[in-house]
């Protein structure tokens, strides 16, 4: 049996910098991750960072055109840079701990023995139990596949990990799923040259959007030749030469037959726990089979932690990050900060133009008693977005009447990503938005587009 001070499940982003920060105030950590592929977590092997990476190859292919032949060709190379950067960051993100005389690094499945040892099951069929005081679940989430008939084991489907290593550009792909990972799988596709159909199975496109923004985003993928597909069933999914059949009933009661080289599964994650026997440390799960924690962070057991997507929140890198910051807080620091203080979390879609928001939308506004006023600004207005050739999009901010701060923001528009991170520091030090609007921007940037935008509130 191995004793540490820590035991940290799962090489994510909050686990790798909770084991990092441990470390250096001088205590001993075995971080325990089943698989040499996932060695720095979810985002730098199978999300944010190959999938934006594939992201800009496709851009850079769709400014470049050609035959469809050169197409094929641009995007092996994408898959291959893919490849050489994720590989390039998990050995970066192995030996950054590893390395360390105080880390040890364990390739295997953890799971609960009680509320201070953990079993690791090794990849030689070998156990390790371990013994700590403090433990830090840190697991993450797994695609989730619906139970339509034909989908589980049909050699053309592929979830958002798989799809990152298709070596082949399909020239028709088909996506299950209207969210935020189809509609960038659909957006780079079509940048790559593929035909690309996104059908789901709701009567509203992002209902969680602001309607006028969720319509800007419409028209922008209709225009690019991007079909949604709304109010969908799916009734089966066969493989017959060499193609994908898609068979479902549209709204009307119609059935119809589509056909692709490749299906995308993107209906959503769930917390990865199945492994993990939470039970048998007195870890409770939410209805949803997350860890259930406080706002410290802290499960059901008092000396057990969880961090990032297995914690059923949003899941986004940077808020498994600031998840690091709470339990760092808690454990070597003031014990001051939690989930409740975090402040305004923004998020971007990467899709063309980029989609990003924070806060509130005007309808969420008006339901929680807000008197609201609004402002828009399409983007071609935008200097900047007329200098890169991008002026699609539509700017939006939702500003509460009574104090004029900011409640809310929508950019879809050219490097909405960066943007929105202005507008989310002034939403949390309370500014109101005059302060954006009279701000000097240098020119000409995107940024400088709240000038306009924060001067068009009414």
């Amino acid at each position: 049996m191995k004793k540490a001070d820590a035991v940290i499940i799962g090489f994510g982003k909050g686990g790798k910098t909770l084991a990092a920060a441990l470390a250096a105030a001088g205590k001993s950590v075995v971080l325990v991750e089943k698989s040499d592929k996932m060695y720095g977590g979810t985002c730098i092997n199978v999300a944010c960072i190959p999938s934006k990476s594939l992201v800009h190859s496709a851009a850079q292919s769709a400014l470049s055109g050609g035959t469809w032949e050169e197409r094929k060709k641009r995007y092996e190379e994408a898959i291959a840079e893919k490849d050489r950067l994720t590989a390039m960051l998990r050995g970066k993100n192995y030996h950054k701990l590893a390395d360390s005389p105080l880390i040890t690094v364990l390739t295997g499945t953890g799971s609960f023995r009680d509320n201070r040892h953990v079993e690791v099951s090794m990849k030689d069929g070998s156990t390790e139990t371990l013994e700590a005081d403090r433990i830090f679940i840190n697991t993450g989430a797994q695609p989730f596949v619906p139970p339509i008939p034909g989908l589980m084991g049909n050699s053309r489907v592929y979830v958002s990990e798989t799809m990152l290593d298709l070596k082949t550009l399909p020239e028709q792909l088909l996506i299950i799923g209207g969210g935020y990972i189809g509609m960038e799988f659909a957006s780079m596709y079509a940048n790559f040259g593929s035909a690309v159909t996104i059908v789901q199975d709701g009567p509203v496109f992002l209902p969680r959007e602001d309607e006028e923004i969720a319509a800007a985003v419409l028209k922008s993928l209709n225009d690019r030749g991007i079909r949604v597909l709304m109010s969908v069933q799916i009734l089966e999914v066969k493989e017959e030469n060499e193609k994908a059949l898609v068979v479902l009933k549209t709204a009307d009661g119609e059935e119809k037959t589509l056909q692709a080289d490749a299906i995308l599964s993107a209906t959503g994650r769930r917390p990865n726990v199945a492994e993990l026997h939470p039970e048998k440390a007195g870890v409770e799960l939410t209805e949803r089979g997350a860890v259930k924690t406080d706002d410290t962070l802290r499960t059901s057991a008092e000396n057990i932690w969880a961090m990032g997507d297995i914690v059923g929140g949003l899941q986004f890198t940077y808020v498994s990050l600031d998840d690091f910051r709470i339990v760092k807080s808690q454990i070597l620091g003031d014990k001051g900060r939690t989930t409740k203080n975090r402040g305004a979390v923004p998020y971007s879609v990467f899709i063309d133009p980029p989609f990003s928001r924070v806060g509130l939308s005007e309808a969420e506004a008006k339901a929680k008693g807000y008197r609201v006023k609004t402002a828009k600004l399409p983007a071609a207005a935008i200097p900047k977005a007329q200098v890169l050739k991008k002026p699609v999009g539509l700017l939006k901010a939702v500003i509460d009447a009574d104090t004029d701060r900011i409640l809310g923001a929508h950019l879809f528009c050219e490097e909405s990503y960066e943007v929105i991170n202005i507008i989310k520091l002034a939403m949390d030090a309370g500014i109101p938005y005059t302060v954006l609007r009279d701000n000097i921007y240098t020119h000409p940037t995107m940024s400088e587009a709240l000038n306009d935008l924060f001067a068009a509130v009414n």
